[in-house]
């Protein structure tokens, strides 16, 4: 039976839901991803396009001022979408194959500095959900967790006895990461004043005022205006705290592998970019303390 491209994408979106298990963000994701390939369609059909068409997408979302990042993000879901329907839709083609993204100057992840770490970290858990956010915001930046990983925390995920956290990361993947001390004594301190919000029957670790379980956008709201409250310019957003911690371990440790698998990163190259940072760090250090740094040389030396 013909099915319309539309009706193809929701497939794909399915089956990455219930067979590969992908988190409701990436498939969001790929879905939005894949409904800008439907909307440059036009008057082709799916099993239609060529390499050229997509060369000829891809320049015109360039245009719109996507990064390169962006673009080899989209073109990767495009090849696996077309990777799904030559599996399961007879298709004969994947024109996405052997298309690459137009390279752009690599950002560095933005960091606080320990310093301002500390100065955000510092204030008083003086009520049930000032509690509640210290232990989520020691939490992010004593173990690294991204913003979904600590919103899906339930309690028998923190060890106690053992200081660490339990947590299932992208594609179902679970690790073990150490929690500090700080994190420890303010989550413990958060589990006693959940009892007073907890609805029945709710699971989460961390609740909203109304005694379910927060949402993302809740955090990143509660976190952004903490850091006003305490004077941080930056905007301060979750993943921030997690740059900050793999960023200042590296200063610390020198390790990448260890911080590799305390973040769960697939692939050391991800990790990489923290090197970058520590690499600044570094220089940064060397212009400001070492004595013959950025010295003019004598005209008269040789």
């Amino acid at each position: 039976m013909h099915m319309s491209p539309t009706s193809l994408a929701a497939d794909y979106i399915s089956h990455l839901s219930n067979e590969r298990r992908l988190s409701p963000l990436t498939c969001k994701s790929y879905a939005g991803d894949i409904g800008m390939l439907l909307k440059y369609l036009q008057k082709n059909s799916l099993n239609q396009i060529q390499p050229h068409h997509i060369r000829h997408f891809i320049a015109q979302l360039r245009h719109h001022g996507l990064s390169g990042r962006s673009l080899a993000r989209i073109i990767s879901s495009w090849r696996g979408f077309y990777g799904y329907l030559i599996r399961s839709h007879n298709f004969t083609q994947n024109p996405c194959v052997g298309i690459h993204a137009p390279k752009s100057a690599k950002k560095l992840p933005h960091t606080l500095s320990p310093d301002e770490t500390a100065q955000l970290l510092t204030f008083p858990a003086d009520d049930i959900l000032n509690s509640r956010d210290r232990a989520m915001f020691e939490l992010f930046y004593s173990s690294g967790l991204r913003l979904a990983e600590l919103a899906n925390l339930k309690p028998g995920d923190i060890n106690f006895s053992d200081e660490t956290v339990r947590i299932s990361g992208k594609g179902d993947k679970t690790r073990i990461v150490p929690v500090g001390n700080k994190a420890l004594i303010a989550l413990q301190a958060w589990i006693i004043q959940r009892e007073k919000l907890i609805n029945p029957g709710e699971k989460a670790l961390f609740l909203s005022r109304h005694g379910n379980a927060i949402s993302a956008r809740t955090i990143s709201h509660r976190l952004k205006n903490r850091a006003i409250q305490q004077g941080i310019s930056s905007n301060v957003h979750p993943h921030m705290l997690r740059h900050s911690f793999a960023s200042h371990l590296l200063q610390s440790s020198g390790d990448l592998r260890a911080i590799q698998d305390m973040l769960g990163h697939a692939n050391i190259s991800t990790t990489q970019v923290y090197a970058h940072l520590d690499f600044q760090h570094l220089t940064k250090i060397y212009d400001t303390t070492h004595p013959r740094a950025k010295r003019k040389l004598d005209p008269g030396s040789t």
